[in-house]
């Protein structure tokens, strides 16, 4: 947990006007299809901040700051990556690159993305989507 969570002018200064506006636009799309518990927390060694989303104990993605980049980050384990890999062709070829490249440890596969735009933001929530199912009433 941090002790002070950053405020917007201080994410801007850290991200970049128009990475902040991605990074809101991320939070907005995942705030519309789920309601979650999140928190601050500091970013490791890589990371200044990281922005959990968690309900029950159990966590959906976390998005990442550091200077000049945002980061996206979703936990598949063994069953999440047999839907994905079923369905992989209809995803984004960055997306199945970051898949494939992406480390597996006992807990599941740790991808992590680096969204410059919104772009792939449709391909992030399918993903998210196969973690869990969207639990707010004006999901489609």
């Amino acid at each position: 947990m941090l002790d002070t969570i950053p405020d917007e002018e201080e994410m801007r200064a850290l991200v970049g006007k128009f990475l902040y506006d991605v990074w809101n636009r991320l939070r907005a799309f995942i705030d519309e299809k789920y309601e979650m518990d999140c928190l601050w927390e500091k970013g490791g060694k890589a990371w200044k901040y990281e922005y959990k989303y968690r309900r029950g104990g159990k966590t959906l993605c976390s998005l990442f700051a550091r200077e000049n980049c945002i980061g996206f980050m979703i936990i598949f384990g063994k069953d999440e990556r047999l839907k994905f890999e079923a369905d992989r062709d209809n995803y984004a070829k960055e997306i199945q690159k970051i898949y494939d490249e992406a480390p597996t440890y006992h807990d599941g596969k740790w991808m992590m993305f680096e969204p410059v735009d919104t772009s792939l933001f449709p391909d992030l929530i399918r993903l998210l989507r196969i973690k869990r199912k969207p639990n707010r009433r004006s999901f489609q």
